[in-house]
């Protein structure tokens, strides 16, 4: 028998490649971090020896989520200004609140936290786009989470940079530092078309053409958005993002709630990706992302949590049947986006989104084995008919149960393993007293 470092036994195993397959009593063997094999139960234990096989007889085995957009350290500012539509909520209490507060102590422990809750959600890689990229790099390589670190840009400066020269000379030296890293790498993070101006876009352009790394940009969250720019350029953000070049394979455009039948033809023939992040677009009444279309017309559509100021949250598994849910809805069609689809966009569609599809997003011998043990017997998901049906529609994160990243078990039996949970809930208590004493004494009298 040949020895392997892991053996997983589940009741079912869903590899999202080949689309719509469900492996039933199932086994996955790990070995030196990469999915060794992948068979039935039996052929598996015939064959492989393990000092450690898990049981997971209750359990669905997926692919590990991919959160393809997020602001992580932005959990340190979880619900701080609800019930604001987008620029109220950035102009006069976001931004003047990281102006405050960020810094690369706030970014640590904002970015410990979300790794924290995206583990415990089952989300074994994030996209990331916040200031001090270098802190939140530091902490996902100390965690084990697989992560795409932004390199941030814009126009004005901050507690990060005195302006686009020095984030450029920061985000090229973090990209040199982490070019060979096997779980942390880098995409460009421009902001907006609107914090950002024509010549930096260009820069970037070039740069990322260069270094054959993803750009990620918020593009088409709102229709102000949209009216401002043709107001001020007298055109479209994604016609002058196309003008500058930009719109091409590299490109992942988050948000796009405001699409016209051209756009998505466009985004398709540049084989170009988009996020969607349906929970933090409805909170913020931004729009709908037309999903179904642009799926159909074969946009890679992958899915994001946004941050936890603008969601509240960092739950895929939420952000899975939202998205499916919504898409219908918008659609007006019950058959658009189906589960699998839903299941497809938050694990092989962002890892393709991100670069990262040859090493993870679905099960298969050879592939990184980051992946996700999630419980199907409670009250909750029983009766159980379809397990990725019951994982979109009934699950919930807290059924997640065990996660491993590059076959290390970052989450076992719903314990973190890398990270001090009562410690981080005692930081984030603190930073919130903060904020608080600060809110309070600039209230007027």
């Amino acid at each position: 028998m040949e020895s392997v470092d892991t053996l997983l036994h589940a009741r079912w195993v869903v590899p999202v490649e080949p689309d719509q397959t469900i492996w039933e009593h199932h086994s996955v063997a790990i070995n030196q971090g990469r999915i060794h094999a992948i068979g039935p139960q039996r052929e598996i234990r015939d064959r492989y020896q393990s000092n450690t096989e898990i049981e997971l007889s209750e359990h669905v085995v997926i692919p590990g989520l991919v959160n393809a957009h997020t602001h992580a350290a932005m959990t340190l500012l979880r619900s701080y200004a609800d019930g604001l539509p987008l620029m109220e909520w950035l102009t006069q209490h976001i931004w003047p609140a990281e102006q405050r507060w960020v810094n690369d102590e706030f970014v640590h422990d904002g970015s410990q936290h979300a790794i924290a809750e995206m583990l415990r959600g089952g989300t074994t890689c994030f996209n990331d786009m916040y200031f001090f990229p270098e802190v939140t790099a530091r902490v996902a390589s100390s965690a084990g989470i697989r992560a795409s670190v932004g390199l941030i840009l814009i126009d004005f400066p901050s507690a990060y940079g005195s302006g686009i020269d020095e984030y450029l000379e920061k985000g090229l030296a973090l990209h040199d530092q982490y070019r060979n890293d096997r779980l942390v790498r880098t995409a460009f993070a421009p902001h907006t078309p609107y914090t950002v101006s024509d010549a930096p876009l260009e820069r970037v352009r070039v740069l990322a053409d260069e270094l054959e790394i993803p750009v990620h940009i918020h593009v088409h969250e709102t229709a102000e958005e949209v009216s401002n720019s043709v107001n001020e350029h007298g055109m479209r953000p994604l016609e002058r993002l196309q003008k500058l070049g930009m719109v091409g394979p590299s490109l992942v455009s988050v948000h796009m709630t405001q699409l016209s039948d051209r756009e998505i033809e466009q985004h398709a023939q540049a084989n170009a990706h988009v996020v969607h992040c349906p929970e933090s677009n409805l909170k913020l009444a931004s729009g709908f992302c037309p999903v179904q279309r642009l799926l159909e017309a074969g946009v890679n559509v992958a899915l994001g949590t946004d941050g936890p100021a603008n969601n509240d949250d960092l739950d895929m598994l939420g952000e899975m049947r939202s998205a499916a849910l919504l898409a219908k809805a918008v659609a007006q069609d019950a058959s658009a986006v189906p589960a699998s689809t839903a299941l497809r966009m938050a694990t092989l569609n962002g890892a393709r989104a991100l670069g990262f599809d040859r090493e993870i997003g679905s099960l298969e011998a050879g592939k990184a084995a980051d992946l996700v043990a999630v419980r199907l017997d409670a009250i909750e998901t029983q009766p159980l008919y379809n397990p990725v049906s019951q994982l979109v529609y009934s699950a919930n994160r807290d059924g997640v149960t065990d996660v491993w990243v590059a076959g290390r078990h970052l989450l076992r039996e719903r314990q973190l393993t890398t990270l001090d949970e009562e410690a981080i809930v005692v930081q984030s208590r603190h930073w919130a007293e903060k904020l608080k004493v600060r809110e309070s004494s600039d209230a007027p009298t």
